[in-house]
């Protein structure tokens, strides 16, 4: 990976030097990646020795986001730094985040609709478990998600708008205009298309429901 200057200036990298520290090259490749945000696991492996991690964060070289969570003191403060904070939050025994953001918050990342929901929804597998109470910022779903219906997106992974669409006319608690916008949107940014609303995978009751929300659309199913 290349690093500018002015990207190695954010770590304090003021001395040809310090150019070459490897442990600093390499934990800020990968919070470069994550909107300035690393693990424990992850400062580790990039040759930050655990014992040393309160003195990152004493000196003000790191802020402690969350039990585990790290943040680079000294970069840039991005748009949507919660995405990333509760992303990682996410993560199983082997570090790799397993939520994906779902329902009203895929809505409000995509920018499909005036929603703008207090509280981040996710979708977590059936197995997921945390010994830790869960933040009051989170509304969990449980689902194994297929990965046909993920992508990512400012480096997290979100669920389609088809399948963000269709999640929330199952849970029914969606305002029926903000659907419709939802929905009007992402067919006008291709974002998905007509077919994809009559897709033979989507249960026959849901595609009759999509249609009640779009009845100016030509559809090809009756």
């Amino acid at each position: 990976m290349t690093i500018s200057h002015e990207s190695l200036n954010y770590l304090g990298y003021h001395t040809p030097g310090m150019l070459h520290n490897p442990a600093k090259r390499n934990l800020f490749a990968i919070a470069e990646y994550q909107s300035g945000y690393f693990t424990t696991k992850q400062a580790i492996a990039a040759g930050f020795a655990a014992k040393t991690h309160a003195y990152h964060v004493q000196a003000g070289n790191w802020i402690r986001e969350y039990r585990g969570i790290y943040r680079l003191a000294a970069f840039p403060t991005v748009e949507r730094p919660d995405l990333m904070l509760w992303y990682l939050w996410s993560r199983g025994r082997d570090d790799v985040p397993q939520g994906v953001y779902s329902h009203d918050t895929a809505l409000s990342i995509y920018e499909l609709s005036d929603a703008n929901p207090s509280k981040l929804h996710m979708t977590v597998p059936t197995t997921f478990r945390k010994s830790a109470e869960i933040p009051t910022v989170l509304v969990l779903h449980r689902s194994n998600i297929p990965s046909k219906d993920v992508q990512e997106i400012f480096a997290v992974r979100c669920t389609t708008p088809l399948r963000t669409i269709t999640d929330l006319v199952a849970e029914g608690k969606t305002d029926k205009a903000l659907l419709q916008q939802g929905i009007h949107e992402a067919l006008a940014r291709g974002l998905m298309t007509t077919n994809d609303l009559e897709r033979d995978t989507i249960p026959a009751e849901m595609r009759r429901e999509l249609r009640a929300l779009t009845p100016e659309i030509p559809h090809g199913r009756t």
